[in-house]
């Protein structure tokens, strides 16, 4: 076209040395992307193989009490970028994630604490990931960070999105009580088994952090206290949701 330009009229409104620059400048923002994808892949990754060797320990951990693990075996994770896997160019910070609705958004995960007593948000972040098992560390480095001003909480309820051996240990770590929820519980339990006296604690210097939380988990006490879970946090987002109408994408 270039070549033609000396002895062609071309239309007015193209200019080669502009579609040039164009050009480059697009392949410089597609190279940057799948940079970005090949990155977040690797991120990725390293995740899921770190929960897929915790499954493995934990499993290994059952046999070696000469028990049988109940389920599927864990599937390792491929490395490397997916089919599906993009990038946002307009808005690269964001995530597509999934909805209640079963479907897909680009979006943020908003993270949040709240005072069991006061119903206070005592801290709030929003992540890039889907995956909620990498936000209790920095909630708990931002609950230390404010200590002085509210107070360090004695103990940690979370959901089974938050669960994991190594979030488990954290909390102990941060020198607080951890209830996170393993495994979603069966409702309307049998009435015996409702009613049934407490197992006793698990004694000796090699009880675990884990083992320690699930013995909690199944005494009344325990499932009093976690209980108080779906009546602190559940209304905070609730209220923002539904009162403040701040729903977005597919929910709206």
């Amino acid at each position: 076209m270039a070549e033609k330009a000396d002895t062609e009229k071309l239309p007015d409104e193209l200019s080669i040395p502009d579609e040039l620059k164009r050009r480059e400048d697009r392949l410089k923002v597609i190279a940057d992307a799948k940079a970005e994808i090949e990155r977040r892949a690797e991120e990725l990754y390293q995740q899921e193989l770190a929960e897929y060797q915790e499954k493995v320990a934990r499993r290994d951990a059952i046999r070696d009490t000469e028990k049988k693990p109940r389920g599927k075996e864990p599937k390792a994770p491929t490395p490397g970028p997916r089919d599906k896997d993009q990038v946002n160019l307009t808005d690269p910070e964001s995530r597509i994630m999934p909805t209640s609705a079963n479907g897909f958004v680009q979006a943020y995960n908003a993270q949040a604490a709240v005072d069991n007593d006061s119903g206070l948000i005592v801290e709030n972040h929003i992540t890039q990931a889907t995956n909620d098992k990498q936000q209790v560390a920095p909630a708990l480095e931002e609950l230390a960070s404010r200590a002085e001003q509210i107070g360090k909480p004695s103990v940690i309820l979370a959901d089974t999105g938050y669960f994991s051996q190594g979030n488990v240990s954290a909390v102990d770590k941060f020198g607080a009580i951890p209830y996170i929820a393993e495994k979603k519980d069966a409702h309307n339990k049998p009435l015996l088994e409702r009613f049934k006296p407490d197992e006793p604690m698990p004694a000796g210097d090699d009880v675990t952090a884990l083992e320690l939380m699930r013995w909690r988990l199944q005494t009344r006490e325990g499932r009093a206290v976690y209980a108080l879970r779906k009546s602190t946090i559940e209304p905070t987002f609730g209220i923002q949701k539904e009162v403040m109408g701040c729903r977005f994408g597919p929910e709206k």
